[in-house]
């Protein structure tokens, strides 16, 4: 099971993290999914998945995830990564910075009937911030 959830995790961050195909979020993460480290602002669930990668992508050119390290035991499956983009739209209040930015996060996600139905997540968000100009280095 462990080997399965992690090429269903590595599919997730492929096809619809990095490529942006919302037929795979509808098809991995369940209706009743709950995000436990949701941003503030965003709908519950699998839409606030959806609202926080499409302004991923509408912020930032060419924005893709690198996959570090994944580890998966029973239902669940760590993985460490980084998104990549250039700054080229508004994102949190900052106007574009035309920037190479890289956002390091540690997600754990729960897998159950071959779909993502519970997700906790550590941002480096201070360093995003820098990043941006949002906050001094």
């Amino acid at each position: 099971m462990s080997e399965e959830n992690k090429a269903l995790m590595q599919r997730f961050i492929s096809e619809y993290q990095t490529n942006h195909d919302d037929a795979v979020l509808y098809e991995l993460v369940a209706d009743d999914f709950v995000d436990h480290s949701a941003s503030p602002g965003l709908p519950p669930g699998r839409e606030g998945v959806k609202a926080a990668f499409d302004a991923f992508h509408a912020a930032f050119a060419g924005f893709r995830a690198q996959v570090h390290d994944q580890v998966a035991e029973n239902d669940r499956v760590v993985t460490r990564k980084s998104f990549h983009g250039r700054h080229i739209g508004e994102y949190l209040g900052v106007a574009p910075t035309d920037r190479e930015v890289r956002i390091d996060v540690i997600d754990i996600v729960r897998i159950a009937d071959g779909r993502i139905v519970e997700h906790w997540n550590a941002v480096d968000q201070l360093g995003f911030l820098r990043q941006l100009g949002a906050l001094p280095s």
